[in-house]
């Protein structure tokens, strides 16, 4: 079985258009040109070692110039071995000359022949370099005699040494003085693009190749197999998903290269923990009986036998992904009857060293849904307020769908589940289900159950922006978890953090600034000092929120200390990092940059899902549409307003950002030119809205749109007089500005440039320029530049966003994806207009529903849209679909 695979056979086959009929590695290349008198090459059987050397010899033109000696497996005999490397040396264009003839004699050892090679050697002048391959094979006289001959060779003679794992031979002191350089698994392996061309040069038309190279770690030897295996493949795409480890040729090779070279406990350890991601001495010991089973770990890692170190300390393992994929496959062949025995004792042991997720993940494994429920019910708090909202999604998915539905306990976690995602319906039923199953409960899990429900009950009216609801929420969670027989000592504490953040968050989108900063403020503090990051990440988020209603550079700095809060602990794409995301965007938007705001703005749009937070959504569509509304590009603004309009029909009661979306809204119309549009929206408000300061600023903007500025006028009375205030001071210039423009229209010049001093005057703080973009006064503000005004710079920085903006082309055609769609997209999106469901298209492309939920996911986000349709459309008029059978009918009726 061996010798059909050998490492030579798979590694030095791989075939590609590079120098020598080998891929070319020309950055391996320039790390064997180094000018160190020994380069080490270390690493596993089939990481192309051999050829790499090889090709490099070849490539830089020193065949004349490079002895190459191969060890035996199991070299033990010195003799032979310097006999043939004394061989290989007369070979050189150099050492014909120098080195004499030797044959083999019974009084001749490798001391003797190394003495006498060192006497030949003396006099070299040119440079010659001897390459020893599979140097771990040789015994331990011999490496003696290599390393006398290392530290001892002229300085012409140069060693390439490549072996499987390393040897002693005393080059500590080479490292030190820079005189040895090293070639390691992990530099061996193969990048996308190498891969690619590995491929591309087995005839394999891969669409794409980095999951392939993810699977096999960039080994050479996997890749090869992969491409002789993928070579006239009909789908060459769907079967290098199914490669694995068990792959027959893949399993061969590493039978007989690694597993069968290692002694009867030793395979008896990689069996039995194969079922580990990673592994540890002490998982070792439980799960095959012995001790000692770190030392191995560590002896396997430094043989380079397809064991890692996760860790600096040498203490936590894992194997090579096909390393393990044989090892499974082995385990179930010859213990069959262990494989669910090994899962619930590693189970048991992850749950009990404070492994939650792993735990789960074994009792899964083992089909032991009582204690995977349990594991996974108990830590759900925690791993929520950690933020691992993915992780419960994936350990969720793990469940039949019938015990989520049977456990009161699972029930609760899935509807939280849901409600994350933003199925606020599927949340509703899961809740009801856990809340009718209670009775089942164990008496002693009944706190858990009922705390579980609390805390799903709370996030629900938190993203409903039900404030009634999160404080009666709030306020009994609080009571439950203190209670003395809450499940776990302390939980009151991060659930007291939870609930003053949720509370804060509900009351900022009611616009009652006091009191939701007092709630974040303490809920932020107290994160904080109880070592909860996601909940103090959550809250500066909102806090950013408030600051933007306060100061610009206070927003800007809480914003940002979100944003890499979240960069910084893996939450960029959480829906919290996306309203930093939006108060980040809509400063430096109202400042009159669009461009640095734009992709602030873009992430948030990736980032936030609309039926998880609505308010969140709300606010990204209205940053939008102001955005493109200060750009000129009033269609694109009116889409982006109406979009955050539909939105507002998820929340409770409507936000603060509702009122500002809607006058905007009637702007863009009014901008358009949709007059009638723009008074049947404010006719379709009621008596109480239409009072509001925002939504009298836009009457006034449409009777001046109607050349009407006396109505103008008196629809502004009110915001100027206070008794219609304006929640945001930023707006404060635009109501100013608005009756600047109608007392200019009425020929009232000092009055207008009265009015225009004073928007100047609430403008230059913070730098509100955006709202001079929104209604344009050029004229208006020439005129003030020439007359005694306080603002000369400031005028001048307006008049120039207003000539750019007039300078720039208009946009051609609709907007481009916020990012380019992935292959993986694109074929998911193909199948969009159809009638198919996700798991019927997860067939198609012979994927995981899961993968097509998140391309789906990613597609929307990508292409700025909220729905199937939307995205068909949308895609559509991009060009990325063709027209539907429809529309083409109706143009060739036309």
């Amino acid at each position: 079985m061996g010798s059909a695979v050998g490492p030579d056979a798979i590694a030095g086959g791989i075939a590609g258009p590079g120098a020598g009929g080998v891929v070319s590695r020309s950055r391996l290349f320039e790390r064997l040109a180094a000018p160190a008198r020994v380069i080490v090459v270390s690493a596993p059987a089939g990481s192309g070692k051999t050829v790499l050397v090889r090709s490099w010899i070849g490539q830089a033109g020193l065949a004349d110039c490079a002895a190459w000696v191969a060890a035996g497996r199991g070299e033990r005999d010195p003799q032979q071995f310097w006999l043939s490397a004394l061989a290989a040396l007369r070979q050189t264009a150099a050492g014909s000359a120098l080195v004499r003839e030797l044959t083999a004699a019974p009084d001749l050892d490798g001391w003797m022949i190394t003495e006498r090679l060192l006497t030949d050697l003396a006099p070299l002048d040119d440079r010659v370099w001897l390459v020893v391959d599979d140097v771990h094979e040789l015994g331990p006289d011999a490496l003696r005699q290599l390393e006398l001959l290392i530290m001892r060779a002229p300085p012409g003679l140069r060693f390439v040494l490549a072996a499987r794992h390393d040897v002693r031979l005393g080059l500590h002191r080479l490292r030190l003085e820079g005189g040895l350089a090293e070639i390691r698994e992990p530099d061996l392996r193969f990048t996308v693009a190498e891969a690619g061309e590995l491929l591309a040069a087995a005839g394999v038309d891969l669409p794409e190749v980095a999951s392939l190279v993810e699977r096999t770690e960039g080994w050479a030897a996997g890749l090869r197999l992969a491409a002789l295996w993928l070579a006239g493949q009909p789908d060459p795409g769907r079967l290098a998903a199914e490669f694995s480890g068990t792959e027959r040729t893949v399993a061969e090779y590493l039978l007989a290269e690694v597993l069968d070279r290692q002694p009867e406990p030793v395979r008896r350890l990689l069996l039995r923990t194969s079922i580990l991601e990673r592994v540890n001495g002490g998982l070792a010991g439980l799960l095959t009986g012995d001790s000692g089973g770190e030392r191995v770990l560590q002896d396997l890692e430094a043989a380079n036998a397809f064991v890692v170190a996760l860790d600096g300390g040498r203490s936590w393992f894992r194997y090579h992904h096909l390393f393990a994929d044989l090892l499974q496959l082995q385990l179930r062949r010859t213990e069959p009857d262990q494989v669910a025995v090994l899962h619930q004792a590693a189970a048991r042991w992850f749950a009990g060293h404070g492994y939650p997720v792993e735990a789960v993940r074994h009792a899964q494994a083992a089909h032991d849904w009582d204690l995977a429920g349990r594991l996974l019910a108990d830590r759900w708090p925690g791993l929520y307020l950690d933020g691992q909202a993915a992780v419960i999604h994936e350990l969720l998915a793990g469940f039949p769908a019938e015990r989520l539905v049977a456990d009161a306990e699972l029930a609760a976690v899935a509807a939280g589940d849901e409600a994350a995602s933003g199925s606020l319906e599927a949340a509703g039923r899961y809740l009801g289900l856990s809340e009718r199953g209670s009775a089942l409960v164990p008496e002693g899990r009944q706190g858990q159950a009922q705390l579980l429900v609390g805390m799903v009950r709370l996030l629900l009216a938190r993203q409903r922006g039900d404030r009634p609801a999160v404080a009666e929420q709030a306020q009994r969670l609080q009571a439950m978890a203190e209670a003395p027989e809450a499940v776990r000592p302390g939980l009151g504490e991060e659930l007291r953090a939870l609930a003053l953040i949720s509370l804060g968050s509900t009351e900022l989108w009611a616009a009652r600034f006091e009191e939701a900063e007092r709630y974040l403020e303490q809920g932020i503090a107290l994160a904080r000092r109880i070592g909860r990051p996601y909940l103090e990440f959550t809250g500066l988020a909102y806090a950013a929120a408030i600051a933007f209603y306060r100061s610009f550079a206070l927003a800007l700095e809480r914003g940002r200390q979100a944003a890499e809060l979240a960069e910084r602990h893996g939450w960029a794409d959480e829906p919290a990092a996306g309203t930093a995301y939006v108060m980040v965007g809509a400063v430096l938007a109202w400042q009159g940059q669009p461009a640095e705001a734009d992709p602030w703005v873009q992430r948030a749009e990736r980032t936030i899902r609309v039926e998880a937070d609505p308010a969140a959504g709300i606010g990204v569509q209205y940053l939008r549409g102001t955005l493109e509304l200060a750009r000129g590009r009033d269609a694109d603004a009116l889409a982006a307003f109406q979009a955050a309009d539909r939105m507002a029909a998820l929340l409770a009661a409507p936000d603060l950002l509702v009122h500002g979306n809607r006058s905007f809204l009637v702007l863009a119309l009014a901008r358009l030119g949709e007059i009638e549009r723009a008074e049947q929206a404010i006719a379709g408000m009621d008596a109480q809205e239409r009072e509001r300061g925002e939504l009298r600023m836009a009457l006034a903007g449409l009777r001046l749109a109607q050349d009407d500025p006396h109505s103008a006028i008196a629809a502004l009375a009110p915001v100027l007089d206070g008794s219609a205030p304006l929640v945001w001071p930023g707006w404060h210039a635009q109501p100013l500005l608005l009756e600047a423009i109608a007392r200019d229209a009425l020929g009232d010049e000092g009055a207008a440039a009265s009015a225009l001093e004073r928007a100047l005057d609430v403008a230059e703080p913070d730098g509100v320029l955006t709202a001079f973009l929104l209604h344009p006064a050029p004229g208006l503000l020439q005129r003030q530049s020439r007359q005694r005004t306080a603002h000369p710079a400031l005028i001048a920085d307006i008049l120039s966003l207003l000539a750019g903006r007039r300078s720039a082309p208009p946009p051609a055609g609709p907007r481009p994806p916020l990012e380019p769609l992935s292959d993986s997209e694109i074929r998911v999106l193909r199948y969009l207009p159809t009638n198919l469901t996700a798991p019927e298209i997860a067939a198609e492309l012979y994927v995981s529903p899961n993968t097509v939920k998140t391309h789906t996911r990613h597609l929307y986000a990508k292409l700025g849209t909220h729905g199937r349709a939307e995205a068909v459309a949308r895609a559509r008029a991009l060009g990325l679909l063709a027209p539907s059978a429809h529309r083409g009918q109706a143009a060739r009726a036309g």
